[in-house]
């Protein structure tokens, strides 16, 4: 089996890794890596699960230049949960090595922001909104940019972030390396790539594999009227050490997690109304386990990372394969195991069969007694 040291990865960041649990590459980092250390451009077509983070980190790392002055290095990302989860992970594997990172996102204190971008930054990991609003104030300078990644390029696309992005990518020195990772190619990326990258290699990896390999799913058949007591009576059967229950919106969001606390249940939302402090308050009570259940949007838990969730539950239908795939991606990380249960009601039969037929396997069907 491949390892990190012989895709070229120096022993400085492969013993980070392995400090982490992390000892050999996923496909998309076996393939990514060596091309993005020779500077090459690439689109990386990756599902969530599939370890695209790292693939694009190690490079950019290993070739920064820490004594330039300026910003080396620029990852945009759609949502600032995913600035964060990206944040995290390269802090992890630069502690002690003078590199400073510095996240961008709106809702956060942007005076905060200046006061940290008045020290020399090394990498920016921002959203387009904010990225740009420090463009404007001349408080960030893009001009020395080596290396750009476009993370989650099709979730940009959906949330309406594609021109302020262009806008920045404008601004970057042409000579830069660029990588673009989506987990689909809808034409207006395809267009994107065409106009941005240089002789772009393209590396496909499907994240069904470990999907099926590591995470146990299932189908709970219940009614519309029924569903709130089946998913309460699941969850205790279940006993899950941490959880994520997916709903469509943010009003059901809440209407569920107020019915769930008034049970008794350690529960919070995530979704796009709470204010940014809000939002990384839930977080990181979720991540140090004070709360037990994650009640969340979509959009919302895009791209989030966290350690030891053991179970996801789709109380909502998914509206497509690639929705359900990004939702039951949250558990089964790092080789451990992970329970997926969706709630389907009859409305939702021909949803839920337009999936399981995408996904080409039938999802055993679990009956819940209440």
């Amino acid at each position: 089996m491949t390892t990190f040291r012989e895709l070229g990865i120096t022993s400085t960041y492969s013993e980070k890794l392995a400090d982490q649990g992390i000892k050999n590459p996923t496909k998309i980092q076996a393939q990514a890596i060596p091309l993005l250390m020779e500077g090459r451009d690439i689109i990386g077509r990756a599902k969530t699960g599939s370890g695209k983070t790292i693939a694009f980190l190690l490079p950019m790392l290993e070739r920064l230049n820490t004594d330039a002055g300026s910003v080396q290095s620029l990852i945009i990302t759609p949502t600032r949960e995913l600035a964060l989860q990206i944040t995290m992970e390269l802090k992890k594997l630069v502690e002690g090595k003078g590199i400073n990172v510095l996240a961008v996102y709106g809702g956060q204190d942007i005076n905060l922001q200046l006061k940290e971008l008045d020290r020399v930054v090394d990498i920016v990991v921002g959203t387009p909104g904010r990225i740009l609003d420090h463009m404007r104030r001349e408080t960030i300078d893009l001009s020395q940019v080596s290396m750009l990644v476009l993370d989650e390029a099709d979730q940009m696309l959906q949330i309406g972030f594609l021109d302020e992005a262009e806008a920045i990518i404008e601004a970057t020195p042409k000579s830069r390396q660029t990588a673009l990772f989506s987990a689909t190619m809808p034409d207006e990326i395809l267009s994107l790539t065409n106009r941005y990258l240089k002789d772009a290699h393209q590396i496909m990896v499907q994240a069904e594999d470990i999907v099926v390999r590591e995470i146990e799913e299932y189908v709970i058949e219940t009614t519309d009227r029924k569903k709130q007591n089946t998913l309460l009576k699941t969850v205790k059967d279940e006993e899950p050490f941490l959880g994520i229950i997916f709903c469509r919106t943010k009003r059901r969001v809440s209407k569920l997690n107020l019915a769930m606390q008034e049970k008794g249940f350690l529960t919070d939302e995530l979704h796009g109304g709470l204010s940014q402090a809000k939002r990384e308050d839930v977080m990181a009570r979720f991540r140090d386990g004070h709360i037990h259940l994650l009640v969340a949007t979509d959009v919302a838990a895009r791209g989030l990372d966290v350690e030891g969730v053991t179970h996801i539950f789709n109380y909502d239908v998914p509206l497509d394969p690639d929705s359900y795939t990004h939702r039951i991606g949250r558990t089964g990380r790092a080789g451990e195991s992970g329970v997926a249960l969706t709630f389907i009601a009859p409305k939702d039969y021909a949803t839920f069969d337009m999936i399981e037929r995408n996904l080409n396997r039938d999802i055993p069907r679990k009956t819940i007694r209440i």
